[in-house]
């Protein structure tokens, strides 16, 4: 199975001119985006969730082998906080199944003041169906225990792992399949990444799924134009590592501004 390598949303005003053409309309955008990446995660669904229709029309701009991963909404996360999570869950998974195949997994990022509890987070994962494949972001470090693995690894559901100028989160294999976020490097411009850092990442995830598992990887680094560079650059890491790295944009498509 390839490294599904994309960026954390494609919807930038100061990628225009960068990584878009100056002259390409923004309804055209994704379509765009699309032919030059196999995956994208849709955060802006965090904020808002959208309607139906939204869904319905991103899936039919993108081609058949496209994955869209979805970040679950914040009134599940950050308002409720993962108090009675059936209805938000449903209420996602409802406007969300306008993408058929092409819904890749729910990222469900919780909130950095969100100590651990390990009940609600079972009961969170509960609320999804086994055929919903799950990430759990978590910002506070009292989650990282072996309760919270236990509980993944029951579920299904797969630890995200973080990069926010190195690792962030330990390094488990909770599932049989891997998501990871890249949200700030330590390399120009600012955010983004070296290449040192990306070759320990590849290394990394070849050492902790293994070659039949898929492998979820997005940049949020968005400022200056770095997710799509880096996202680029660590499908070359990804190869020298032994796996097969999703498609990827050519180097003249990927400038970053200064």
């Amino acid at each position: 199975m390839p490294v599904l390598i994309g960026t954390s949303g494609w919807h930038y005003q100061h990628w225009k001119g960068g990584f878009y053409p100056p002259g390409l309309p923004a309804r055209t955008w994704l379509e765009y985006y699309a032919r030059r990446f196999a995956t994208v995660e849709l955060n802006n669904a965090f904020y808002r969730l959208p309607e139906r229709t939204s869904f319905d029309q991103w899936a039919a701009s993108v081609p058949d082998d496209f994955v869209v991963a979805v970040k679950a909404s914040r009134y599940l996360t950050h308002v409720r906080r993962l108090q009675e999570p059936h209805d938000p869950v449903a209420l996602l998974l409802e406007r969300a199944a306008g993408l058929g195949p092409k819904l890749g997994p729910v990222l469900v990022q919780l909130p950095p003041t969100l100590r651990a509890d390990p009940e609600l987070l079972d009961a969170t994962l509960a609320a999804f169906p086994r055929t919903v494949r799950v990430a759990v972001e978590f910002r506070h470090p009292s989650w990282f225990t072996g309760d919270t693995r236990r509980r993944l690894e029951a579920r299904g559901a797969a630890l995200c792992l973080t990069d926010v100028q190195g690792p962030r989160s330990p390094a488990w294999a909770t599932a049989g399949w891997g998501y990871v976020r890249f949200h700030a490097g330590r390399a120009s411009p600012p955010t983004g990444y070296g290449g040192q850092a990306l070759d320990t990442w590849a290394e990394r995830l070849a050492n902790l799924y293994p070659d039949e598992a898929p492998v979820h990887a997005y940049f949020n680094n968005d400022g200056h134009g770095c997710a799509p560079r880096d996202a680029r650059r660590f499908a070359r890491a990804v190869s020298r590592a032994g796996r097969s790295p999703s498609r990827v944009p050519a180097a003249r498509e990927t400038p970053t501004a200064p």
